[in-house]
């Protein structure tokens, strides 16, 4: 089954809800062990990356990522263009929720003819690896003015037995209250879709805006590549 077809055949009216409750949602077992083990090799190759960032120089914390270049890899393709539909439905009411007037078009290729006229063509995509004690701050992948309110990350890495620690974290800092954390527990092949920096919450006078963040907590042992699907381009 393609990934299109199995990403339709997901029941997102229930990963709607969770996105609306908590600003992530699970998807279990996206992608198998090949898969997994496919992506997460390509790190050693120069080839499909147009850059390496290492955290420490600058303060992003221990670990290093790689950013794709275009053309992309065929399988990152496809899940870019994959859960781009789906996702627009949910990031379209959360701008008509929060009054933004933003609505983004009916095909991914749309939304990056739009962020490559305002100077991001940088494709975002990338390629983490963490080794034993690295970690990432709680960051936003944010890169210019136009900005996909949702985003991906897929866990290559088998928890327990290729490494311990590395919870995926993300926070949540809510009006006049205390920030909330949450930690997803991920297996190898599990999709996270998260909120990219602030989605709508309800409140006694309608909706408000909440600011997330995310990140990685310190690696104990072994080795852990995650795939990050980042939908708009950067500058």
């Amino acid at each position: 089954m393609s990934l299109s077809r199995n990403l339709s055949a997901l029941d997102w009216p229930a990963l709607t809800r969770q996105l609306d409750a908590d600003g992530h949602a699970l998807i279990p077992g996206l992608l198998d062990r090949a898969q997994c083990e496919t992506l997460r090799a390509l790190y050693a190759q120069d080839a499909p990356f147009r850059s390496r960032v290492v955290m420490a120089r600058h303060n992003f914390g221990l670990g290093e990522y790689r950013y794709f270049a275009y053309p992309l890899p065929s399988r990152l393709q496809e899940l870019r263009e994959a859960f781009y539909p789906p996702l627009r439905a949910i990031a379209n009411t959360w701008q008509e929720r929060l009054g933004t007037g933003i609505q983004y078009p009916p095909e991914h290729a749309d939304f990056l003819a739009q962020c490559h006229a305002a100077g991001q063509r940088r494709p975002t995509p990338l390629l983490l690896r963490y080794r034993a004690g690295d970690y990432n701050c709680l960051h936003q992948d944010l890169y210019g003015e136009l900005a996909f309110p949702l985003q991906v990350a897929i866990l290559l890495s088998r928890p327990g037995e290729e490494f311990s620690g590395g919870e995926f974290v993300l926070t949540e800092q809510r009006p006049r209250m205390q920030s909330r954390a949450s930690v997803v527990p991920l297996r190898q092949g599990d999709a996270v879709v998260f909120a990219v920096a602030e989605r709508p919450v309800r409140g006694v006078r309608g909706y408000h805006r909440v600011n997330l963040r995310h990140g990685v907590s310190r690696l104990h042992t072994g080795e852990r590549f995650t795939l990050g699907v980042i939908f708009h381009d950067a500058l």
